[in-house]
């Protein structure tokens, strides 16, 4: 019982109360634990130290609570344990130490709330446009791309596997506005809708207007008017790392040396094309994010499609922007960014490790690919991922991991990161850019595993449209393939089912929205742990395989979800998933 016999301290309002220019923070620790508790945090860049008292004594445990001044705009904080059962103890974000600990685990505290409130109680559902629904209007195709019939799978990895044009459309998202809703999804994320030569749409030709082929601006509005009437959200998708080559301005860039449009981008005779790319690609070059007048047009850009009536961005390649050789404005410019946002929402698309990148003052959250997509992957993966199986991601081998090993992975992840920032972050499963988590899972059974993990973890939970019905893909490109509306037989319906169950699960529950993380248990084959608040506990075990009878020291559940427990005894049954609300 790790959550139950350590001490523990979380960003979540049951250890952070905010005060004008102070916080008091919370630790409980198991009576006896400890004689003496101390905090020790950064100021102006020196350490300091604050005796902590124990406050108040509930169910075996003691509350130490410290208050400590906020003076500078990211406050960094440890726990020191003297004494007691348990002696010289250090805690930070991965748990407890015998020794002296790094700061990057430290807990950070800023002094706001992070992204917007809408955004906690969100399920997100990334649609690519493509290849979602078609509206009905049949246009004209554009000399780069080819018309394919809706049932056919797309190419992979051929020439033509970004110029296949299956005619989904803004309109056609518009008409499956039910389906969304039935889901139980209320925040819509629209991939690259500008005007592009390619179906991805990264290699933007103007940020101004709606790809024609889309339905244009006017459909876009309509869009908007119609889900904002349900109460959902729309995000769009924006490239601040780089445009398209047939954009205006670079072919002014080009064109004239002495434009201004010259200073946008990072020109550079080293470079094999003569300017910097993205991974290469010469339709895409990069941005000089030096440029203040890049700034001033990319500042109106998004606070203009904010104002027609979008509720925030999604940043594509967001941890490359501003960042080039010995150049690196990528924290500038995510502060600067979310200075044009407002109060929309601004989320970073960072692949690798996103906490150097996440300090509470530029992007709200980032898409949590090596905080959950991965461990969750490596865990669930099915028996066909041998030592052989790559990682998307690079071009190793992917492990296979225990429970064990995927918390310790989450634990990191969330380690020195602010506590808003984890809750503001995306958990997805897979993307446009990944298989599809049922080709990695190998089955339903594993699959309804890895969703319970995303409905019920810290983060806002990102379902890539077809994911609830069971589709397949097994590249970036290939899980590309377009909703088989016109085909029930082709819908895992039992998988449908439990997708809206853990949704309504999700969005009925604040401790799963807000809620602080305890782990009480893992091994190879289970994970148990608690989200809470002051109000609600839930308790929630995923298990991959049979496992060992786990005990728990609850006796009162409501089952939310799965199997009843009896006695303390959770179901030990797996593949499965199942919560409780305790008391």
């Amino acid at each position: 019982m790790w959550g139950l016999v350590e001490p523990h301290h979380d960003g979540s309002e049951l250890y952070v109360e905010r005060f004008e220019d102070s916080a008091e923070l919370r630790l409980r620790v198991p009576d006896g634990a400890a004689d003496s508790v101390f905090l020790r945090y950064v100021r102006d860049g020196e350490a300091r130290t604050v005796e902590a008292t124990a406050a108040a004594r509930t169910a075996g445990e003691t509350w130490w609570h410290a208050e400590v001044p906020l003076r500078n705009p990211v406050l960094s904080y440890r726990w020191l344990l003297t004494g007691g059962r348990l002696g010289y103890r250090w805690v930070n974000g991965t748990g407890t130490h015998r020794h002296e600990v790094a700061p990057p685990d430290d807990f950070k505290l800023t002094f706001d709330a992070g992204g917007p409130g809408w955004h906690l109680t969100s399920v997100v559902y990334e649609i690519f446009i493509d290849r979602f629904a078609a509206g009905g209007d049949r246009r004209a195709i554009p000399e780069w791309a080819f018309r394919r019939d809706w049932n056919s799978p797309p190419e992979v990895a051929t020439r033509n596997t970004n110029r296949e044009l299956f005619g989904g459309d803004l309109a056609g998202i518009e008409q499956r506005l039910d389906w969304i809703e039935a889901l139980g999804a209320n925040t819509i994320y629209l991939t690259s809708f500008f005007p592009a030569e390619s179906t991805h749409r990264y290699d933007v030709a103007s940020f101004d207007h709606v790809d024609a082929l889309l339905g244009g601006d006017d459909a876009l509005i309509s869009l908007e008017k119609a889900a904002h009437s349900r109460g959902m959200k729309v995000v769009g998708d924006l490239p601040l790392d780089h445009s398209g080559d047939r954009h205006e301005w670079f072919r002014r860039a080009r064109a004239d040396p002495s434009s201004v449009e010259r200073t946008f981008y990072l020109f550079d005779r080293a470079e094999t094309h003569g300017y910097a790319t993205w991974f290469g690609y010469k339709d895409m070059p990069r941005f000089d994010w030096r440029s203040v007048v890049l700034r001033e047009r990319l500042g109106e850009i998004i606070r203009s499609w904010l104002d027609q009536g979008l509720d925030g961005w999604r940043i594509g390649a967001a941890n490359m922007v501003g960042r080039y050789e010995g150049l690196d404005l990528n924290a500038e410019v995510a502060r600067w960014t979310r200075s044009q946002v407002g109060d929309a929402l601004l989320m970073a698309e960072i692949w690798n490790d996103a906490r150097p990148d996440l300090d509470g003052l530029g992007w709200h959250g980032a898409m949590s690919y090596a905080g959950f997509l991965r461990p969750v992957w490596w865990w669930l993966g099915g028996e066909e991922q041998t030592s052989e199986s790559f990682d998307v991601f690079s071009v190793v081998p992917a492990p296979r991991y225990t429970g064990t090993d995927a918390v310790a992975v989450m634990r990191s992840a969330q380690a020195g990161v602010p506590w808003e920032v984890s809750l503001h972050s995306w958990l997805p499963l897979d993307t446009h850019d990944t298989p599809r988590f049922r080709n990695v899972a190998g089955s339903r059974e594993r699959q309804l595993v890895g969703i319970g993990l995303q409905m019920t973890m810290p983060g806002v939970p990102l379902v890539f449209a077809g994911a609830e019905l069971g589709l397949r893909g097994a590249s970036g490109h290939d899980t590309r393939r377009t909703m088989p509306w016109d085909n029930p037989s082709d819908w895992d319906e039992i998988l449908l089912v439990e997708y809206r169950r853990l949704i309504a699960l999700r969005r009925s529950s604040d401790a799963l929205a807000r809620g602080g993380i305890r782990y009480l248990h893992a091994s190879n084959d289970a994970i148990v742990y608690l989200r809470e608040t002051r109000v609600e506990c839930v308790l929630c075990l995923a298990a991959r395989a049979p496992h060992l009878p786990i005990a728990v020291p609850f006796r009162e559940f409501e089952t939310l979800y799965g199997d009843d427990a009896h006695n303390g005894i959770l179901p030990a049954g797996g593949p499965a998933f199942h919560a409780w609300r305790v008391g």
